[in-house]
């Protein structure tokens, strides 16, 4: 009986060339398998037989069951998991042989352990130095270098040079990937050298015959700490850690109050998911070396500082970082002479006598943006008691203010500023209230900062500062670190535009022009026994550069040009109408 493949065909519902395609696929997965037993077993003859594969390693007899595969282990053990394991060969990753290479995978820069699993080491150097040419009031002093001018102030240009050298080692433990570290010591020797040249004695030192230039060197350690991690608050790491030692530690966003490293106890750690940061922090201060302005080795200042403050992210709104804080500065009595023999304290004005400042600061600051508009503001009130002011000759009590505001709006690579800055001055300084604001060691990034000729200077007035370098505060202190604050000055008002440029990934540019003048006049007339005093002190405008070569903060160059146009008051005050100006140019190379 003959079949209708025709018929057989319909039955299957499937077209003709398609059964002729599974048929060969079947056929060649049918090949396919009898090569691959081929290949497993010399022994094997049949091709019938597609799913065993003969044993040639045993007298079993039987052809349906395969080998197991030798089992994998759980794990591998590495005794050294940094060095044991071969990274990917990407340029990032690549370690180096040479100690003196940061950019490469290094010991000495904390890429791997330098003992055991989880002590590492990192080591920075640094070489910053410093050179300004500048035009500042220079009291010409009881023995001028020219005898043939007869004015109080001679001439004012001056060359200073400064070279530091600084090293820091941190020797620590932890994966600090994931968590804060274990415990941390940190050793930082700093060697400075310093040289100024001055027209005028009695400048560079109180002896006239030290001439008119002097040259300098100090070795101080600017931190010698040890941190313990305590415990933590969560399981997202929010922790709470302690460090002692030399520490540097700045109380605010732009270093209105205190920035300094110092001897110190303090608390901090975070909450929140990192999203509320706390310090507490106590300071029994070290007298600082004058010319160098760092730290003595273990020289009492006889000054007490507590500082607490707390940060809280997203304040508000999201992007606004606010600030609450509380400084406490006790300032004892005591006599100090610097190392050029200028009485500091207490300061050579008005009444002299030792005496005690009690001051206590309460503040709120914030950092971030609204929109597209940047905000970083303060604000403080200072209260509390000196129990004898040498302007006013008598006990005070204290009760100032300070605000500051900067708003800015970024174009692309360029940012446009506008700020303003307050400190309440004295209108009567013999009331027995102080009403000037004065800080503990303030530096400000503020208004062109260390770029402005006004926040640069320390402008020298009758044996104290008319306002201190790298400050923006009239406070009549001999020295911000030596000295004690004063509560009876005259104040300041200023206000600012600015203008910065990323001009290229490597350059950036800074321009600011500041107007400037005295909160109250009443302290100044008081203290130089000058009457109708203006309070305009003048314009000050800056250009700052800053260069970074290799896109990296390994290598930085700054120049900067400022200048000051006296206004009424200045001129009233220094009885000169010259245009001051500062040039410097600086560079920090580390490692």
């Amino acid at each position: 009986m003959r079949t209708n493949i025709n018929s057989f065909y319909g039955k299957l519902y499937l077209p003709r060339y398609l059964l002729k395609v599974v048929v060969a696929i079947f056929v060649f997965a049918s090949g396919a398998s009898g090569l691959k037993a081929q290949e497993d077993s010399a022994d094997t003859t049949t091709d019938t037989t597609l799913n065993a594969v003969a044993d040639t390693s045993s007298d079993s007899t039987s052809d349906t069951t395969s080998a197991e595969p030798a089992p994998l282990p759980d794990f591998v053990p590495l005794p050294d998991r940094w060095r044991s394991i071969v990274t990917p060969p990407y340029e990032i990753n690549v370690k180096s042989n040479r100690w003196y290479d940061p950019y490469n995978q290094n010991v000495l820069k904390g890429d791997y352990p330098i003992w055991g699993q989880n002590t590492f080491l990192i080591l920075t150097a640094q070489l910053q130095s410093v050179t300004e040419f500048a035009r500042v009031p220079t009291p010409s002093g009881i023995s001028t270098a020219d005898h043939g001018k007869l004015s109080f102030f001679g001439d004012g240009e001056r060359l200073v040079l400064i070279d530091n050298v600084n090293l820091l080692f941190e020797l620590y433990s932890g994966d600090v990937a994931f968590e804060p570290r274990r415990w941390e010591i940190k050793i930082g020797p700093s060697i400075n050298f310093n040289y100024v040249n001055l027209k005028e004695n009695n400048n560079v030192n109180i002896n006239v015959r030290k001439n008119t230039n002097r040259t300098k060197g100090h070795i101080a350690f600017q931190e010698l700490s040890l941190e313990k991690h305590l415990f933590n608050l969560s399981d997202r790491f929010d922790f709470v850690s302690a460090r002692v030692g030399i520490q540097k530690f700045g109380s605010d966003f732009r270093d209105f109050i205190f920035k300094d490293n110092n001897l110190g106890f303090r608390i901090f750690g975070n909450a929140g998911g990192n999203r509320v940061q706390y310090n507490a922090a106590y300071f029994y201060m070290l007298e600082k070396e004058t010319n160098s302005e760092l730290n003595t080795i273990f020289d009492d200042r006889n000054q007490q500082v507590f500082i607490f403050n707390i940060y809280k992210q997203d304040l508000f709104t999201l992007g606004y970082t606010g600030q609450l804080s509380f400084h406490y500065n006790r300032d004892k009595s005591s006599i100090h002479f610097d190392e050029n023999g200028v009485p500091v304290r207490p300061s050579v004005i008005g009444s002299v006598r030792p005496h005690n400042i009690r001051a206590y600061y309460a503040g709120w600051t914030g950092d971030g943006h609204l929109g597209r508009l940047n905000i970083n503001h303060a604000a403080y009130y200072v209260f509390g008691t000196d129990d004898f002011n040498s302007v006013a000759g008598r006990a005070v009590d204290i009760d100032a203010q300070m605000f500051a505001l900067e708003l800015s709006v970024d174009y692309d690579w360029m940012r446009y500023k506008v700020s303003a800055f307050f400190a309440s001055g004295d209108p009567d300084p013999m009331d027995g209230k102080a009403e000037g604001f004065d800080a503990i060691i303030d530096l400000p990034f503020f208004a062109g900062g260390p770029f402005s000729w006004w926040n640069q200077q320390g402008i020298r007035l009758q044996g104290v500062n008319l306002v201190n370098k790298f400050s923006l505060l009239p406070n009549l202190r001999p020295n911000k670190f030596e000295g004690q604050a004063n509560f009876v000055n005259p104040g300041l008002f200023l206000f600012n535009v600015g203008y910065d440029a990323e001009l290229t990934p490597k350059l950036k540019t800074t321009l600011n022009l500041n107007y400037l003048r005295f909160s109250h006049v009443e302290t100044l007339e008081n203290f130089l026994n000058q009457g109708q005093l203006d309070p305009e002190i003048g314009i000050d405008y800056s250009l700052g550069v800053i260069y970074r070569p290799f896109l990296n903060n390994n290598a930085i160059f700054l120049f900067g040009a400022s200048g000051l146009t006296p206004l009424e008051g200045f001129k009233d005050i220094y009885e000169s109408e010259q245009t001051l100006f500062s040039f410097f140019t600086s560079f920090k190379l580390t490692y």
